[in-house]
């Protein structure tokens, strides 16, 4: 068996290869040649913690396992990151654990990833102003892979706590982009991409607050009762996700559903547009939303990579187990 540290990983990963990944898993899917199983999530009564379960098989890339991990909103107290999680791969012929591979990294490059395959697909080319609605940790990750499938001039941010954009406006530099930290309206009167990347149970992004060509990629919402932005917001846009199931019951288009206001079948997996078996954006007037909601089958595909490249590079550890 395989195991590949935590501590490997940024080594090992890049953003590219993500991206690679998962617009590939996200084919899969939509080809029906990989599948994800439910969801287990839950509180667990201790910490404040939420902790689960995903899963799922990839039969073209035989990619069989899961992840195990959670959010522990205490951890930053205490100098660790409050997303944990351990990848596992199982041989898809014999069930044998094949590799361990930390999940931490992975989990906030995946996606990230997803984000940014969903600006490649479905944001408008003449895209120009990126909006980001978030400044926790994952914000960065968002920012930094999202900036590189348009040609932006600038950034634009909003968080509840506006000094905790500093951080962003440091990555925005550095990627020589000018920011600005804004208010919801301006934000969505400017921005042709908003990546919302919060863990908000309350809309906060507004349908007044939303002008006619914009593409929404809303990473934030992964489990029942949260969102990110107003239900009606759906009814008036193109809806896309990774899967359509997890979306409409722990995804962003839960609220919608519920409330009448969309149908199951108004909503076309991003695989879909992937493959050219489905149209994407249909004009530069139209509102896209794509509802990226984490699916099992995007860490293990990110996850099987890493190995790849760790033993690669001999720097896998492979113990008898």
């Amino acid at each position: 068996m395989l195991i590949v540290p935590e501590k490997e990983i940024a080594a090992l990963m890049t953003r590219a290869a993500a991206f690679d990944a998962v617009e590939g898993v996200f084919a899969s899917m939509a080809a029906k040649t990989a599948c994800n199983f439910p969801v287990i999530r839950e509180a667990i009564g201790h910490a404040d913690a939420l902790y689960g379960f995903k899963s799922g098989f990839d039969k073209a890339a035989l990619n069989l396992g899961l992840k195990s991990g959670g959010y522990w909103p205490g951890n930053a107290e205490k100098g660790i990151t409050n997303h944990q999680s351990t990848i596992f791969l199982f041989d898809a012929d014999t069930g044998k654990c094949r590799a361990i591979v930390g999940g931490n990294l992975l989990t906030a490059l995946r996606t990230a990833a997803a984000a940014a395959v969903s600006v490649a697909h479905l944001a408008r080319q003449d895209s120009k102003v990126l909006g980001i609605v978030g400044a926790g940790h994952q914000a960065a990750f968002q920012l930094r892979a999202v900036a590189e499938q348009r040609d932006f001039n600038r950034v634009v941010a909003w968080n509840r706590s506006p000094e905790k954009l500093n951080g962003l406006r440091a990555v925005a530099e550095e990627l020589g982009l000018p920011f600005q930290a804004v208010s919801l309206d301006d934000l969505g009167a400017q921005s042709d991409v908003i990546v919302t990347i919060t863990s908000s149970f309350d809309a906060i992004v507004q349908d007044g607050q939303i002008r006619a060509g914009t593409h929404l990629a809303c990473m934030g919402t992964d489990t029942k009762g949260k969102r990110e932005i107003a239900a009606n917001l759906a009814g008036k846009a193109r809806l896309f996700t990774d899967e359509i199931a997890q979306s409409i019951s722990i995804g962003e288009f839960q609220h919608p559903v519920a409330d009448g206001l969309i149908q199951q079948g108004d909503i076309t997996e991003l695989g879909a547009v992937i493959n050219g078996t489905a149209t994407g954006r249909s004009g530069d007037e139209e509102i896209t939303i794509f509802d990226g909601t984490g699916v099992g089958l995007q860490d293990l595909a990110v996850a099987s990579t890493v190995v790849d490249l760790a033993v690669a590079k001999g720097i896998a550890l492979d113990v008898d187990f």
